[in-house]
């Protein structure tokens, strides 16, 4: 079992080099896809990504739900206050260590972390001619960078 994980990406530190390879390629695939493609079919990829519901998203709205729904069921039967237990005690887990049961089956479905998903679309967003305006010279960057990337990413 994973150890306590204080790295930038624990769920990505507890995958599996095979999921991860299968992901990435994934990732891979399609900014190459996209890059050969018109601006208005990289702009409705970027919309898609920003509707992608994360590992996080997932794992917090299925254990809380069944663990609401155990939770009624233990009215009738105690039992099942026990798996409401079991399913809470996994998303602690998850919390503290970045990893819990359902992860690796989530990530061989190809569940993507928000950084994964994040990657693809900021990826696009290079590729759609984003960030054209941020001054790219060395000294534009050394007078003021600050203003010239927050006068981009405001434009939105």
């Amino acid at each position: 079992m994973p150890g306590i994980n204080t790295g930038p990406d624990p769920v990505r530190s507890n995958t599996s080099p095979e999921s991860l390879q299968k992901i990435d390629e994934a990732i891979e695939s399609k900014i190459r896809f996209y890059a050969r493609q018109p601006r208005e079919a990289i702009s409705e990829r970027i919309a898609q990504l920003e509707r992608e519901w994360d590992i996080e998203r997932i794992l917090e709205t299925n254990a809380s739900s069944l663990a609401l729904f155990c939770l009624g069921l233990g009215v009738f039967k105690k039992r099942y206050l026990l798996f409401s237990a079991t399913i809470l005690g996994f998303l602690l887990m998850h919390a503290t260590q970045g990893w819990c049961p359902p992860v690796p089956v989530l990530r061989k479905l190809g569940v993507r972390t928000r950084s994964e998903i994040d990657r693809e679309k900021y990826a696009l967003k290079v590729v759609r001619g984003d960030f054209r305006e941020i001054a790219c010279s060395p000294e534009a960057l050394k007078e003021n960078p600050a203003e010239n990337v927050l006068k981009v990413v405001t434009q939105s």
